[in-house]
């Protein structure tokens, strides 16, 4: 299996945190042993095949639906656009991918509180990553958003990078919200429900339509 770099410090200290207090207690010692198991199997790649295609717009991550909702989006979009919240538990992978293909031109960090992922409240007041990609056809806006658990966003592009659809863009460690921002308009059906549970760079979640 594969295991992601973002994990190996992790796994390696829980494995020698386990091998040092064996001498003084095994039950400590099993227990940082469980969790560098638990590492492994949070931090893993599983194998998948991804498939590109201009005219879909992938999730970027895994979890389960907790908002498909329309808004006004002022921040990138700047206009009416749908708005598609993930809540991934500590045990989706937490991979994020790029939904569509093209310019990453912008990433903003915001500092801020860590409530738990599923509230509807962690996509204004949480520490988040917003990250804009824009091609000929769209530009789309992605959130990357701490929670409870998670204290920590990863994210490996910057602005003017380009991103093929299905791309790892980063990752939060630990349980976590990704919210999708994509433009409401005539030519673009949205193709999931609220609960539902997705798959990142596999599950279609809008497509144009014309």
């Amino acid at each position: 299996m594969k295991i992601v770099k973002d994990g190996y410090p992790f796994i390696i200290f829980s494995v020698l945190a386990g091998f040092v207090t064996r001498r003084f207690s095994r039950l400590l010692s099993n227990l940082f042993y469980i969790f560098a198991g638990f590492c492994a199997f949070f931090f893993r790649d599983p194998a998948r095949e991804y498939c590109e295609d201009d005219n879909k717009i992938y999730s970027p991550a895994d979890g389960s639906l907790v908002a498909v909702e329309e808004c006004e989006e002022t921040e990138y979009i700047k206009g009416p656009a749908y708005k598609i919240a993930i809540f991934m538990s500590i045990f989706n992978v937490h991979i994020n991918r790029a939904p569509i293909s093209g310019t990453v031109d912008m990433v903003s960090y915001r500092p801020g509180s860590f409530d738990a992922a599923f509230n509807p409240r962690a996509s204004f007041d949480n520490e988040m990553n917003v990250i804009g990609i824009q091609n000929s056809k769209i530009k789309v806006m992605v959130k990357q958003i701490a929670g409870f658990v998670a204290r920590r966003i990863v994210c490996d592009v910057a602005e003017g990078d380009m991103l093929t659809q299905t791309d790892r863009f980063g990752m939060i460690k630990f349980s976590s919200r990704v919210e999708i921002f994509i433009p409401k308009r005539d030519d673009i059906k949205i193709n999931v429900t609220l609960a539902e549970p997705v798959r990142g760079g596999q599950t279609v979640i809008a497509e144009f339509i014309k």
